[in-house]
C-alpha cells in the first residue's frame, strides 16, 4: 500500500509542512581529509602511481595483512609494518583477451583489463583470486605463505576459467563466500548480463547452480553471502544470500517493483536424482522488509538493499543482521538501517509457503498438504524418518523437489527487530552505500556504533539509542570523516576490532581509519562528555580511550545515554559561573551601519542563544531577533545598528541541557553625530601621515578591530591603498606608474596597524573624547 502524503511529509520531517523538528541530526565533529591526515587518523594506500582502481578487499588478521584487488594486480599491505608498506603481484589478462574485449565493443580503459574482484582464503597458505579477465573471467591461487611470512606470488599452473565465480563486468554487483573448498557465488553469469545464477563450484563435489527454468531470480542485485549455522548440527548449516530483485507487481497490476530478499541453501545440498539434477534442491527465499509504520496502516518502504553486516556475538552463534536500505521512489530519497534477529528469519522459513493460482492472482499462504521431509530443509538426523535416514538430497522424494521448485518463496516477510528501522535518514546530501557495526562496552551500557560509507568518500559514525517510552530510537551522529580527498563512492568496508581500525575501499584506493581519536573532542571534561562517544571517557586530565573493567574511578567519567556533563564534570555545570569569569572583548560598531558579532560553537549539535545585558541592568535578557537583527549559524548580524544596541552580548550554547558561554562581547556604538565630526572630506595626504590619524577610514577600522583580528587590518590596508600585485611591483592595472602611491600605501598601512593596536586598548570615555 502506498503511503499517504501526510505520512511521507512526517517521515521527511519538513518543518514548514508538518511542524516537526527541522533538518537532520548533524555530526558533532566534522573532520576533513586534511584533518585526518594531519592527526594520523587516516592513512591512504592509493597503489603505485595512485592508479589502484580498487575492486576487492580481504582482511586477514591472522597474517596481519590486508589483501587488495585492483586493476591487473593483487596487493598485500602489512598491518604490522609502517602503513602502507606493500607487496604486489601483476596479473594482466591472458594473451589476446584484451584485444578480443575491444573487438566486442567494450571500453579498453574501464572494462578491458583484469579487475580482481574475488579474494577468498582457499587454505592456510593460499588465496583464491578471481578477476574479470577482460570480460573472460579467470581464477588462480595466490601463495601468501604461512602466518608470519610475507609471501605473495601467483601460482601460474592454477589459472582456470572464472565463469560462475566472478562477473564479466568490473562494476556488476555480486556476492560470494567460501565454505570448505567450495565457492558459493550469486551473480550474473553470462557476457550479456541476462543469466542470474547462484553457483557452487571448486570442491570435490559436482558443481551446482540455479534452475534457469525455475525462474526464481528476477534481475537480482546480490549484496552479501555468508554461512550461518542454524544449530550445533553442522548438517543443518546453510549459506544465506542477501539481495534485491525486480519483480512483477505482486497484486497482478502493471509494472514492476523492487523488493529485498534473504535466500538460503543447504551446504550439503547435492541436487536431485531425477528432478533438479545438478540444481539446487533446497533453495528458498523470503522478503526482507524495512519500513516505517504510518497512519491508517500505511507503510513507507525502503526496498533497495544496499549492504549487509553480520554482528557476531562472542559465542559465535545467532548473529544480528544489520541491513542498509534505500528508497526506490520519485517522491523522496531516503535511507534506513534495520536490524534482524536470526530467530525471526528462521521462523519465517519454517512458516507457510507463498502460493498463487496464476500470474493475475493474489499471493496467499499455501493451504494444501506439504510433503515430507519439509521442502527446503537439509538432510540430517532431524529430517530423517524413523528407520529410513536420508543420505542426501538425492534421496528426497520427487514430490518434495517438485514442491520446492514450484514454491521457492515464503509467504510471511522477515520484519526487523521492534518492527521498524533503528535509523532513518532522509535529508542527506550524499547517498549511503556501506555499513559496518561495532559493539562497544561503555560505563553505562553496551552500544552499537554504526559506520556508514557514503558516495562522497566520507564515513558517518552513528549510534541509535533506544529511549525508554519512545518507539523511535534517538539518532546520535558522532563524527563525519572525509576519508578520500576526491568525492568517490565507498564500495567496501572491513572492521578490525582487534586493531580498532576501519579499512575503507573506493575506486581511488584503500584507507586505514582509526575508529576513534578521543583528544579531538576537546580538552575539557564537559566537551568529552558531550561527545557521547562510547570509545572515549574523561580520565581526569584529558579525553582518552575508555577502558572497560578498570577499577580506577578516574577512568569512568562517561555518560553516553544522556551526555550530561553537569553530573559527570563537577564545577562545569553552571553557565553563570562560566560567564562570570569570562572577560568581555570590546568591539565597536557605527550607528546606522551593519555590524556582525561572531560566535562559533564547538558543536553543530548545540543550540546557540544570545543574551544582552545593558549598562545598569541586573541580569541579561535574551536577544530578540527580527528583520533588523538576524541570528545566523556563525553569529549575530545587525543589518542597521542602533545606539540602543550597545551593551554586553553573551553567546551561549545549549546541548543536552548543558549551557556554556562561548564568547562575551562588549559592543560600543559610535553615534552618527560623532562620525560627522570624525570624517574629513579627503583622506590624509602623504605629508600628513606622521601627525594625522587616518580618521577618514575610522568606520572601517572599527569593524576590523571589533573582531580582534589585526592581520585583517594589514589585508584591508593593502587592498585599499595598494590595489593589486601590479601596483606593488610598480605598475598599476591601468599601466601607470604607482611607486609613490604604493610606498605611501604601505607606510599608511604600518601607521594604521600601530594606531589600531593602540585603539583596541582605549576605554569608552577615551573614545568619546576623541
Amino acid at each position: 500500500m502506498a503511503p499517504s502524503a501526510w505520512a511521507i511529509c512526517c517521515l521527511l520531517g519538513h518543518l514548514l509542512l508538518c511542524g516537526g523538528s527541522p533538518g537532520p541530526s548533524l555530526p558533532r565533529l566534522r573532520l576533513s581529509y586534511r584533518d585526518l591526515l594531519s592527526t594520523n587518523r587516516s592513512v591512504p594506500f592509493l597503489g603505485p602511481g595512485g592508479l589502484l582502481d580498487f575492486q576487492a578487499l580481504f582482511l586477514d588478521e591472522d597474517r596481519d595483512g590486508l589483501f587488495v584487488g585492483g586493476r591487473d594486480a593483487v596487493y598485500s599491505v602489512g598491518l604490522s609494518q609502517a602503513w602502507p608498506k606493500y607487496w604486489e603481484v601483476r596479473w594482466p589478462p591472458q594473451a589476446g583477451q584484451r584485444e578480443e574485449c575491444v573487438r566486442k565493443g567494450r571500453d579498453p580503459l574501464t572494462e578491458c583489463a583484469n579487475f580482481v574482484r574475488v579474494l577468498k582464503p582457499h587454505n592456510r597458505t593460499h588465496l583464491l583470486a578471481c578477476g574479470t579477465g577482460a570480460f573472460q573471467p579467470i581464477c588462480a591461487l595466490i601463495a601468501v605463505g604461512h602466518r608470519g611470512e610475507h609471501v605473495l606470488h601467483l601460482e601460474a599452473g592454477t589459472v582456470q576459467s572464472g565463469r560462475g565465480r566472478c562477473p564479466h563486468e568490473p562494476s556488476r554487483p555480486f556476492a560470494s563466500t567460501f565454505v570448505g573448498e567450495e565457492l558459493y557465488t550469486g551473480l550474473i553469469a553470462d557476457f550479456l548480463g541476462r543469466e542470474p545464477m547462484i553457483f557452487r563450484n571448486g570442491g570435490p563435489r559436482p558443481a551446482l547452480r540455479s534452475d534457469s527454468d525455475q525462474n526464481v531470480l528476477h534481475d537480482p542485485q546480490f549484496v552479501s553471502a555468508v554461512r550461518i549455522p542454524d544449530n550445533s548440527d553442522h548438517d543443518n548449516d546453510k549459506v544465506y544470500f542477501f539481495f534485491s530483485e525486480t519483480i512483477p507487481s505482486p497484486d497482478g497490476g502493471p509494472g514492476h517493483v523492487t523488493v529485498s530478499r534473504v535466500g538460503r541453501i543447504c551446504v550439503n545440498d547435492a541436487g536431485g536424482q531425477r528432478v533438479l539434477v545438478n540444481k539446487w534442491s533446497t533453495f528458498l527465499k523470503a522478503r526482507l522488509v524495512c519500513s516505517v509504520p504510518g497512519p491508517g496502516g500505511a507503510e513507507t518502504h525502503f526496498n533497495q538493499l544496499e549492504d549487509v553486516f553480520l554482528l557476531w556475538p562472542k559465542t559465535g552463534k545467532n548473529p544480528e543482521v544489520y541491513a542498509l536500505f534505500s528508497t526506490v521512489s520519485t517522491v523522496f530519497q531516503g535511507f534506513a538501517v534495520c536490524m534482524y534477529h536470526m530467530a525471526d528469519i528462521w521462523e519465517v522459513f519454517n512458516g507457510p509457503f507463498a502460493h498463487r493460482d496464476g500470474p493475475q492472482h493474489q499471493w496467499g499462504p499455501y493451504g494444501g498438504k506439504v510433503p515430507f521431509p519439509r521442502p527446503g530443509v537439509c538432510p540430517s538426523k532431524l529430517t530423517a524418518p524413523p528407520g529410513r535416514p536420508f543420505g542426501g538430497t538425492k534421496d528426497y522424494p520427487d514430490e518434495v523437489l517438485q514442491f520446492v521448485r514450484a514454491h521457492p518463496l515464503m509467504f510471511q516477510p522477515v520484519r526487523p527487530h521492534h518492527g521498524r528501522p533503528i535509523l532513518v535518514k532522509t535529508h542527506l546530501a550524499q547517498q549511503l552505500r556501506q555499513i559496518v557495526v561495532d559493539r562497544v562496552e561503555a560505563e553505562d551500557g553496551v552500544y552499537d556504533v554504526i559506520f556508514l560509507g557514503t558516495d562522497s568518500g566520507s564515513v558517518l559514525k552513528v549510534m541509535a539509542l533506544q529511549t525508554v517510552g519512545s518507539a523511535e530510537p534517538e539518532e546520535v551522529v558522532l563524527e563525519e570523516l572525509q576519508v578520500f580527498k576526491v568525492p568517490t563512492p565507498i564500495t567496501e568496508m572491513e572492521i578490525s576490532v582487534k586493531r580498532q581500525m576501519l579499512y575503507v575501499g573506493s575506486k581511488l584506493g584503500v584507507a586505514q581509519l582509526r575508529l576513534h581519536q578521543c583528544e579531538t573532542y576537546g580538552s575539557a571534561c564537559a566537551e568529552c562528555c558531550l561527545a557521547r562517544d562510547p570509545y572515549c571517557a574523561w580520565d581526569g586530565g584529558s579525553c582518552t580511550r575508555y577502558r572497560p573493567g578498570t577499577s580506577k574511578r578516574r577512568f569512568r567519567r562517561q555518560d553516553i545515554r544522556h551526555g550530561n556533563p553537569a553530573l559527570q564534570c563537577p564545577g562545569q555545570g553552571l553557565e553563570e559561573d562560566t560567564a562570570r569569569h569570562m572577560v568581555a572583548t570590546r568591539v565597536y560598531g557605527t550607528e546606522n551601519n551593519s555590524t556582525f558579532l561572531e560566535c562559533q560553537p564547538k558543536s553543530p549539535q548545540a543550540t546557540m542563544r544570545w543574551f544582552l545585558q545593558k549598562l545598569g541592568d541586573q541580569s541579561p535578557d535574551q536577544v530578540k531577533t527580527d528583520e533588523r537583527v538576524v541570528q545566523t549559524e556563525q553569529g549575530l548580524l545587525f543589518r542597521r545598528l542602533s545606539r540602543h544596541d550597545a551593551g554586553t552580548y553573551s553567546c551561549t550554547t545549549l546541548e543536552h541541557g548543558f549551557s556554556q558561554t562561548v564568547v562575551r562581547l562588549a559592543l560600543e556604538v559610535i553615534s552618527a553625530a560623532q562620525l560627522d565630526n570624525l570624517f574629513p572630506r579627503e583622506p590624509p595626504t602623504r605629508a600628513g601621515l606622521a601627525s594625522t590619524p587616518p580618521k577618514a577610514w575610522y568606520k572601517d577600522f572599527l569593524q576590523l578591530i571589533g573582531f580582534a583580528n589585526l592581520p585583517r587590518v594589514d589585508e584591508y590596508c593593502e587592498r585599499v591603498w595598494c590595489r593589486g600585485a601590479g601596483e606593488r611591483s610598480g605598475t598599476s592595472r591601468r599601466g601607470k606608474s604607482s611607486k609613490g602611491k604604493s610606498w605611501a600605501g604601505l607606510e599608511l598601512g604600518k601607521k594604521v596597524k600601530s594606531w589600531a593596536q593602540a585603539e583596541r586598548n582605549r576605554t569608552p570615555r577615551e573614545v568619546e573624547a576623541t
